[in-house]
């Protein structure tokens, strides 16, 4: 059966820093640069969530956009906007996962897909932390 894809964009604030706990600062600065500075730092992230799936025939949509949304306000906004990923989000607590653009897409593919269930397919998640800089996590 053929899919289609379709994207939303969200963009959020949010500050980390990179930091491995078992290692010392300066081993941290070797590994991460400016990244592993204690003050943490921010950026304005901009995040596109890719769900594919048949289009259905009665609405002319993959998926009620409704739920797309709010799964992106649930489990994008309202847990990443205007925190800090260090400290107010579990997966990124010290010593647990270094809060990357690649760990932070993966991280959203899975919380999405399963806010989405079986409505749609979590394809693809891009997160930007610069116009330079994103990381793409594919299904």
């Amino acid at each position: 059966m053929a899919t289609t894809s379709l994207t939303r964009r969200v963009t959020f604030a949010a500050a980390h820093r990179y930091r491995r706990p078992e290692w010392s600062d300066a081993q941290n600065e070797a590994a991460f640069g400016l990244c592993a500075r204690p003050a943490y730092h921010g950026h304005t992230y901009v995040c596109d969530v890719t769900v594919r799936g048949p289009i259905d025939p009665t609405t002319g949509m993959i998926l009620d956009l409704r739920a797309l949304d709010a799964a992106l306000e649930r489990e994008v906004m309202h847990r990443f906007d205007h925190r800090n990923f260090n400290t107010d989000v579990a997966e990124f607590a010290e010593g647990r996962e270094i809060p990357t653009c690649e760990n932070i897409a993966r991280l959203i593919a899975e919380r999405v897909q399963a806010t989405l269930g079986a409505a749609a397919t979590v394809s693809r998640v891009t997160v930007a932390e610069s116009p330079t800089l994103s990381a793409t996590w594919r299904e």
